[in-house]
């Protein structure tokens, strides 16, 4: 499953057997070495899946630490969360689960980050305006900010991710996809810019692989604990990232990669970056869902179109054609445009090849569009036809001849039978140099 590729379902209540080598703790660990807050923050994301609203109005209402406590008496109002957190709490100590959290993540080399934290990414509290509407599911609802981060890697996240740009897309991506996914990370991360994506195979690796080759910052930001990143066929590619950039996740070391935390996931990788690119996406993908959730957020929402005659890209040209706010992109330059600062990172106009004509002035070219298809022509005729003096006709001829626009014949021009396309004034002033005869040199 990719930032990406997962279509998502509910999530459920009960216990999953991910939390079994975590239920022997029943004794709260004395908090007089641990952080309060921090340790409740860690046991919410057990008791409830990240993202989840209610939890955090009680977080906003109460402190981390209140909230935990008035959940574990059963005080709420939502049903559906008092029976998650029933199911959980029958599974274990939330604390005790929490303080094993912290020691496995040492072990790891792992890091919490919780927004009391320097680091912590400012962006992601626009989640709290994020509402997907239209949607019955609940994941969908699970769109809450993030109430602490495990990150493995040296960087700090908040300037890693200050000038970041999502890149997600289908995970069966097609050469063309991988080629493309591979080409716009490189060139991003060649200019600075971090690249965030979600690890899984296709647009995601290809993304990851990019940023990597050109020696720059990349970020994946996991569906589960730092531990057991999924896919396992990308471990090598998750050691690389860790070594020089981060891995990101919002579940406790040994959470499984279930299917709704993709989704829920995805929130988190629309909000942290200044903006998300789509290349490749059939329709129905969960990589939509990542710019579904940037464009809620009014983030910048870029797609690569593909081939017209491939089912990979229907669902990315479904987008451009429903969004008029989606922005279609075919280079890095075109996608800093969209994230850069006002003023700044402009891309370059897009041109054909340089031709002549493009270097001629208004006066030069009055007399090329003069001059009769057929014939030779003299020069007060040209004139004449041009609305120029004779003296400037012929000036601007002589510039014409140089430029192999046309050919002197006699007293009188014709248009030259084959142009050129890509010769410049200087081209013509060199090689008209180089065909003069040299005189005998003198003394040096």
């Amino acid at each position: 499953m990719t930032a990406g590729d997962e279509a998502g379902a509910d999530s459920g209540s009960a216990a999953s057997p991910e939390w079994a080598d975590m239920r022997h703790p029943t004794s709260e660990p004395s908090v007089t070495a641990l952080d309060a807050d921090r340790l409740a923050r860690v046991a919410l994301t057990w008791i409830a899946e990240p993202g989840n609203r209610s939890v955090f109005r009680l977080v906003q209402q109460y402190g981390a630490a209140g909230a935990l406590a008035l959940l574990r008496e059963g005080g709420t109002p939502d049903d559906s969360l008092r029976k998650t957190v029933a199911a959980r709490l029958s599974a274990g100590d939330p604390l005790a689960v929490a303080a094993e959290a912290m020691e496995r993540a040492d072990r790891l080399g792992a890091r919490l980050v919780t927004p009391t934290d320097d680091e912590w990414p400012r962006p992601v509290a626009d989640l709290h305006r994020l509402v997907l509407g239209g949607s019955t599911r609940r994941v969908d609802r699970e769109t809450a900010p993030p109430l602490c981060f495990w990150v493995r890697g040296g960087h700090p996240l908040a300037e890693t991710l200050d000038r970041s740009v999502a890149l997600v897309g289908a995970r069966a991506a097609t050469g063309y996809g991988v080629h493309v996914g591979t080409e716009l990370a490189y060139g991003l991360a060649e200019r600075g810019w971090t690249v965030v994506s979600g690890g899984a195979f296709g647009i995601d690796a290809a993304a990851h692989r990019g940023a990597l080759t050109a020696g720059g910052l990349t970020v994946s930001v996991l569906a589960c604990g730092l531990d057991r990143p999924y896919p396992m066929g990308n471990a090598a590619l998750f050691d690389r990232i860790a070594d020089t950039g981060l891995l990101v996740s919002e579940w406790i070391p040994g959470a499984d990669p279930l299917r709704p935390r993709f989704l829920i996931r995805n929130r988190v990788i629309a909000a942290a970056t200044r903006g998300s690119v789509l290349v490749e996406a059939a329709a129905r993908s969960g990589a939509t869902q990542t710019m579904h959730r940037a464009l809620a957020m009014a983030r910048p929402a870029m797609v690569v179109p593909g081939p017209v005659t491939s089912t990979m890209s229907v669902g990315a040209h479904e987008l451009l054609r429903q969004y008029p706010e989606a922005r279609l992109v075919v280079s890095p330059a075109q996608v800093l445009e969209e994230v850069g600062r006002i003023g700044g990172d402009l891309a370059p106009p897009v041109r054909g090849p340089a031709r002549v004509r493009d270097q001629l002035d208004d006066e030069a070219t009055m007399v090329l569009e003069a001059l009769p298809r057929r014939g030779v022509h003299g020069v007060d005729d040209i004139a004449a036809r041009s609305g120029v003096v004779a003296r400037t006709a012929l000036r601007k001829l002589a510039l014409l001849e140089e430029l192999g626009l046309v050919n002197r014949r006699g007293d009188g021009y014709a248009l030259s039978p084959a142009r050129p396309t890509t010769r410049t004034p200087t081209d013509a002033a060199t090689a008209n140099a180089q065909r003069r005869p040299q005189g005998p040199q003198g003394p040096p």
